[in-house]
């Protein structure tokens, strides 16, 4: 990649994070520790540990950022807090014991965090944009 193409890449996620909604920041805080996630297994599995460790730290940071944010007020919300402290857990178990195992269930309840909220995003849209309309 060239420079001048890595700095319109650049520019470009810049201008995607100041340009989202509180959701789809969301959404892109659980696409990024999915990311982080599969980087810690590549590197687990390669024994590159100095890797590994980098992309948990990195997945655990917005898991922590997930639970900060979080409005904790109904037993949803509650529910929720527990599984990021599950996941977080599940983190530094995979991170101190070097076991895929945590990975893959941090991994799990973090894909069905990101695959509810997605939709939740994508209904939401929906309703808004058939908001002008009238019903048939």
């Amino acid at each position: 990649m060239t420079y001048t193409q890595a700095m319109s890449q650049q520019a470009y996620q810049q201008n995607q994070f100041q340009t989202a909604s509180p959701g789809e920041l969301t959404l892109m805080l659980y696409n990024g520790c999915l990311k982080f996630l599969r980087l810690a297994k590549r590197g687990l599995e390669a024994e590159n540990y100095e890797e590994k460790n980098k992309n948990i730290t990195k997945a655990q940071n917005i898991i922590r950022e997930l639970m900060v944010t979080l409005q904790v007020n109904d037993e949803t919300s509650e529910q929720m807090l527990k599984l990021y402290d599950y996941v977080h857990d599940q983190l530094i178990q995979a991170n101190v014991h070097n076991r895929k195992e945590n990975l893959d269930n941090a991994e799990a309840i973090v894909t069905e965090f990101r695959d509810t909220w997605k939709q939740v995003i994508q209904v939401d849209r929906q309703n808004r944009h058939q908001g002008g309309q009238l019903p048939v």
